[in-house]
């Protein structure tokens, strides 16, 4: 069975801990309009305010709105952090590859 937007975001936000006062303050959306996605689903959610959603939640847009469910949490997050990781300047992707490479230097 399809996982829903609405499905995917009340657990994400519960996962999280969030009120839907809470999700809605961080994304500059209305308790409504969440509770809307939640319950509703909406024919056309605001995309501005879909991205929001999915950058609070800590995932991808593509996560959210994929009906069929063939994207992970996990992948999903792990997209989101390289997509952030892509925008960082040289000086902290080189720092984070040292850590990636004392993380991997000590599993052996």
């Amino acid at each position: 069975m399809p996982t829903t937007l609405g499905t995917k975001i009340k657990e994400l936000r519960e996962e999280k801990g969030y009120t839907l006062d809470k999700l809605a303050e961080l994304t500059g959306s209305s308790k409504s309009y969440i509770w809307e996605l939640e319950n509703k689903a909406p024919p056309r959610p605001s995309a501005e305010k879909i991205s929001k959603i999915a950058e609070r939640l800590g995932v991808t847009i593509e996560y959210l709105m994929d009906p069929e469910a063939s994207i992970t949490v996990e992948d999903a997050s792990d997209a989101r952090f390289y997509r952030k990781y892509q925008q960082m300047d040289e000086k902290t992707k080189a720092k984070i590859r040292s850590f990636v490479d004392l993380w991997d230097d000590d599993g052996q």
